[in-house]
């Protein structure tokens, strides 16, 4: 504990989290509406719900979705709506969640 008057220092290991925390791409906002959709390069979201068209990564998480939305409705992972399959990546465009600074 520091006496009275005297600043608080940060901590080296404090100062690289709010560096990594203010330069990595977390794929939010607008800046990750097309990855979390998956319309564009193919994201994450690769199943969408049938009944109400909601987005998932993966069938563990659909299904989560189904039982919590959808519980009168048994779930049948052979109607989800895989969106991988008809979008093709380029590979121009830079692959989503990549981690990447915008300060170097």
């Amino acid at each position: 504990m520091t006496g009275k008057a005297k600043p608080k220092k940060h901590t080296a290991k404090e100062l690289a989290a709010k560096l990594d925390a203010a330069t990595t791409n977390r794929g939010g906002g607008k800046a990750g509406l097309s990855d979390r959709t998956g319309k564009e390069k193919g994201g994450h979201a690769k199943l969408e719900c049938p009944l109400c068209k909601v987005t998932a990564p993966d069938i563990k998480s659909m299904q989560i979705h189904h039982d919590a939305r959808h519980p009168k409705i048994p779930f049948d992972d052979s109607k989800l709506n895989n969106l991988h399959s008809n979008v093709v990546a380029e590979t121009s465009k830079p692959k989503p969640g990549v981690r990447g600074s915008l300060k170097k």
